[in-house]
């Protein structure tokens, strides 16, 4: 991999911080830059166990008791924090744990990203599945009782365009109560098409807030363009989506520093747009194809939990995800005190869910848990929550 990095001249490289012909830039907003100021400012070293103390006794906290709550003296309080998370996610959500899978439908991407199985450097098998084999997909998808999908692509506008993803939208309509989008970045326009063909959510991993890191990690492509990426919530919004997804890749830079933008980007989105549903991932790197050593930074499963259930207590109705890039052990432990929605049944590889489908492509990454739907439904049981596959209602 380094030997390909160092084939990129620097020189020749779009400057990371520049829009590219057809990226819609929100003049009007300043959201984006509010965000990375504050993460700049945030001194997470200078909080003490009388300021986790103070933002743990308070109602409602603010960014500045958020910040509190992730810094190295919230570690101590560990146990604190889980009693308010979990006082906190039962008010808001009651025993519910919803359930969801992801489906990837294609897997070809135009974007040079060293940690990732996708990147277009990386010699795997490419896949995109035709309107026929989605819906084959989404039937045995459906037959496991699950109604809700995330739809996924690799970033490439010309191998899953707009159009395309649109009709897996329609497709996932005839089977699904609630769709998402876990795709490339798009401007307002796009992402309203999208919404008219089905599409009520969509989750944007900003990887780091770090501008500098990201530009060292993001080499080519469209990707490599920091702030049309941080914008993407915001214009999804404008676009009509009911909600948007927040996350930062945790282990790619200092992941203290990251949650607190993530945090913070929504906290400032969910103010200016109060319609809109919220929620978090908090996803840590996984060893990908052909890179096995790639791991989270300093973030092992205390550090996930603090950032977990700060997220939870600064923002307690926002919607908390646990996906399969942790054991199954963590995310049981997790749905008990703040996460609301768990993966199952989870492929993230192309066309895997039908197992006479010729059109495979690799993963993204390797899962950490291959529960089925099924065990994972009566596992939530287990622990007296109550599994939910949707509450949405459309008349």
């Amino acid at each position: 991999m380094m030997d390909e990095i160092k084939e990129h001249d620097p020189k020749n490289r779009t400057d990371y911080m520049e829009y590219l012909p057809g990226m819609e830039q929100l003049e009007d907003s300043d959201i984006g830059k509010q965000v990375i100021a504050r993460m700049e400012a945030y001194d997470y070293d200078r909080y003490t166990a009388q300021d986790v103390k103070a933002a743990l006794a308070k109602n409602v906290c603010t960014p500045e008791d958020f910040g509190a709550l992730l810094s190295p003296a919230g570690m101590p309080f560990l146990e604190e924090m889980a009693q308010r998370a979990q006082e906190e996610t039962r008010k808001h959500f009651g025993n519910s744990v919803y359930l969801f899978t992801p489906l990837y439908i294609a897997n070809h991407c135009e974007n040079y990203c060293i940690y990732c199985g996708f990147n277009c450097h990386n010699q795997i098998k490419r896949a995109r599945l035709n309107e026929e084999e989605i819906e084959k997909e989404m039937q045995a998808i459906a037959k496991t009782g699950l109604q809700e999908v995330l739809i996924l692509t690799g970033e490439s506008r010309k191998m899953s365009d707009v159009h395309y993803i649109g009709e897996a939208c329609k497709i996932a309509r005839k089977y699904f109560k609630v769709i998402g989008l876990e795709v490339y970045p798009m401007n307002s326009d796009e992402y309203a098409y999208l919404h008219e063909c089905g599409a009520d959510y969509v989750t944007v991993f900003q990887e780091t807030y770090h501008a500098e890191k990201y530009e060292t990690l993001h080499l080519a492509g469209h990707k490599r363009v920091f702030p049309y990426r941080l914008n993407a919530q915001e214009r999804a919004l404008r676009g009509g989506m009911r909600g948007v997804g927040f996350a930062a890749l945790l282990g790619l830079d200092d992941f203290r520093k990251d949650a607190f933008a993530t945090g913070y980007h929504a906290y400032l989105l969910q103010r200016k747009y109060p319609h809109a549903e919220i929620a978090f991932s908090c996803p840590r790197l996984r060893p990908i194809i052909n890179n096995e050593k790639i791991n989270p930074r300093d973030v092992h499963e205390p550090q996930l939990l603090q950032v977990i259930m700060a997220y939870r207590i600064f923002m307690p109705y926002a919607s908390i995800t646990i996906s399969t890039r942790e054991c199954a052990r963590v995310r049981d432990h997790v749905i008990q005190i703040a996460a609301t929605k768990i993966s199952a049944g989870v492929s993230v590889g192309v066309g895997e869910h039908i197992e006479e489908n010729g059109n495979v492509g690799d993963a993204q990454f390797e899962i950490s848990d291959g529960r089925s739907v099924e065990e994972v439904y009566q596992a939530i049981g287990a622990q007296g929550l109550q599994p939910v596959m949707s509450d949405y209602i459309y008349v």
